[in-house]
């Protein structure tokens, strides 16, 4: 597994302090108060503040004290040590775990492997299967189980085949 996980993208400076506006990727923009420090293009940063907002926060930086500091760090991705991160509540995952794993059928039929997840209301999962391309929603019903160790996940073949394109 990844020791270091991203957990939000950065959108803009904010004011002329060098705060720095980002898109949260973790179920809380609030998690983001537990974390000391922060990787962004690969240089640790120690978080000063952070004011969440919906689905968006604010980070203070040490070292990045001016608008023109916080430019340099726009469209990059920030990152934190897995173990600085929060366990993920019950059948929730973080999707770098996710990438890489085996789909199947309960039958054990093979459907293809993980190559992304975009999230949403109901995540859409994309793999690579021998016909192409095939995605489908997480709808209720669909995923079975779920296991990132043994990287498998098992689905159900009738309500994949109604949520998948």
């Amino acid at each position: 597994m990844n020791d270091k996980l991203v957990i939000a993208s950065v959108l803009k400076p904010q004011g002329i302090r060098g705060e720095i506006k980002v898109k949260v990727f973790m179920d809380d923009a609030s998690d983001l108060k537990g974390f000391k420090s922060v990787f962004i293009g690969g240089d640790e940063y120690f978080v000063m503040a952070v004011r969440p907002s919906g689905d968006f926060a604010y980070l203070s930086l040490r070292g990045i004290a001016d608008r023109n500091a916080a430019e340099t760090l726009r469209g990059k991705e920030v990152e934190a040590l897995r173990s600085d991160c929060p366990e993920p509540a019950e059948g929730r995952f973080y999707i770098v775990d996710l990438l890489g794993c085996e789909v199947v059928y309960s039958s054990g039929e093979e459907v293809g492997k993980v190559i992304s997840v975009t999230p949403a209301r109901t995540d859409v999962y994309t793999l690579s299967a021998p016909e192409g391309e095939v995605s489908f929603a997480a709808a209720e019903g669909v995923i079975e189980t779920v296991d990132v160790l043994n990287k498998k996940i098992t689905v159900n073949k009738k309500r994949f085949k109604e949520v998948s394109v």
